[in-house]
């Protein structure tokens, strides 16, 4: 486009050469070709941008023949006549710069104001806990959440309108209509983090989960009530940690009488998910969304553990595994006997180092399970059995 733009001037030139008489009339029509350019840029000559022609028609109106007319010297007459030709050639490539620049600038204008306006309805809602996420976990979030309808549709198979019918999930509600929701971020990020940020293994265990409770029915276990005097003593919930998390203990050894807690595995399990079930009841997924737990193993050996509770234990904690990620701050194992704290030992290679930094293994009496609770546990909020001040269970 900017080769062809010298070649007019340098055309004109011989033109004025060869007409060394008429040098008035010449440089009188110098500046019509000059001026040519100028009504080719007026709207008149868009019509036909692509061919050269749209520039030829300004130039035909400078049908100079009307500037000969105030020179009609006689022998000028001819000379000028081709003069026009070259520079009618040579001008299109003027114009043509112009028609797409003027083209082009307003087209920008309107993809500026759609952006701000897109970026304006992707706002993510945030609270005290999205606020940490990483950028990478954003990312998960965005794309797990994009496949809610997919996912409610395969956790729940028998329902037609599943895919846009809400559903809860820890008091969450997880509406596929719109999920763009700061609480459900703070559930999605969970199942995320619990298998590496991998967006297509975190569907399926949100899957998974979504269809485990729905089969479990858990929230009738919820309203079920089972026998105090079996299960009265063995789990608590009670007080908060120094961060506001809700703190949970379970007593294995507060009922010796291993056949009327086990015998009913079944049994037991729904009493051990409404107990888990009550402490994320505490959760508000803004400010707080994990608990601590105590197990306390005063009173239990390994002659005490029959084939039921030893397949209660393993189904319990294949439970909590697969359906309730990244709800655990800390976990504290205290009075555990001294066998059972080398078994824990000798399994401590197969834990993975993130379970592991929220483990801790603690001695029996007030002195060293004080010291490892209270650092996390205010003495108001611990009982007075752990060596807090709280008059509790």
């Amino acid at each position: 486009m900017s080769d062809p733009a010298p070649n007019p001037s340098a055309e004109v030139a011989p033109t004025q050469a060869s007409a060394p008489e008429p040098t008035k009339t010449t440089t009188a029509e110098a500046p019509t070709p000059a001026a040519a350019p100028t009504p080719a840029v007026v709207p008149s000559a868009e019509p036909a941008p692509p061919a050269p022609g749209a520039v030829p028609t300004p130039v035909a109106v400078t049908a100079p023949p009307a500037e000969p007319t105030p020179a009609p010297t006689g022998p000028p007459a001819p000379t000028p006549a081709p003069t026009a030709p070259p520079e009618i050639t040579t001008t299109p490539a003027t114009p043509v710069v112009p028609t797409p620049t003027t083209a082009e600038k307003p087209a920008p204008t309107p993809t500026t104001s759609v952006e701000k306006k897109t970026e304006e309805v992707v706002e993510e809602p945030q609270n005290a806990l999205t606020k940490k996420f990483t950028d990478v976990e954003w990312k998960g979030v965005k794309e797990l959440r994009s496949h809610i309808p997919e996912i409610l549709e395969k956790a729940y198979p028998d329902r037609k309108d599943a895919k846009s019918t809400p559903t809860k999930l820890w008091g969450v509600t997880i509406d596929p209509n719109n999920p763009v929701d700061a609480r459900v971020s703070v559930v999605l990020v969970k199942f995320l983090r619990a298998r590496n940020l991998n967006t297509s293994a975190a569907q399926d265990m949100l899957i998974e989960t979504l269809r485990w409770r729905d089969e479990m029915k858990v929230d009738e276990i919820l309203k079920e009530e089972f026998p105090k005097d079996i299960f009265g003593s063995l789990g608590h919930v009670y007080g908060h940690d120094k961060g506001g998390r809700p703190v949970t203990y379970n007593l294995y050894g507060a009922n010796q009488d291993l056949k009327a807690v086990f015998g009913d595995v079944p049994r037991f399990i729904r009493w051990r998910v409404q107990l888990m079930e009550k402490g994320i009841a505490l959760l508000d997924f803004e400010n707080v969304d994990q608990m601590v737990q105590v197990h306390d193993y005063e009173g239990v050996t390994l002659s005490s553990r029959d084939a039921n509770s030893k397949n209660a234990a393993s189904e319990a904690t294949s439970i909590f595994q697969s359906h309730y990620p990244e709800l655990l701050y800390k976990k504290f194992f205290i009075n555990v006997p001294t066998i059972l704290s080398w078994i824990f030992w000798a399994f401590k290679p197969l834990i993975s180092a993130q379970t592991l930094a929220k483990m801790s293994v603690v001695g029996s009496g007030h002195r060293a399970i004080s010291k490892e609770l209270l650092p996390i546990i205010d003495a108001k909020e611990l009982p007075k059995r752990y060596g807090g001040e709280a008059e509790a269970f």
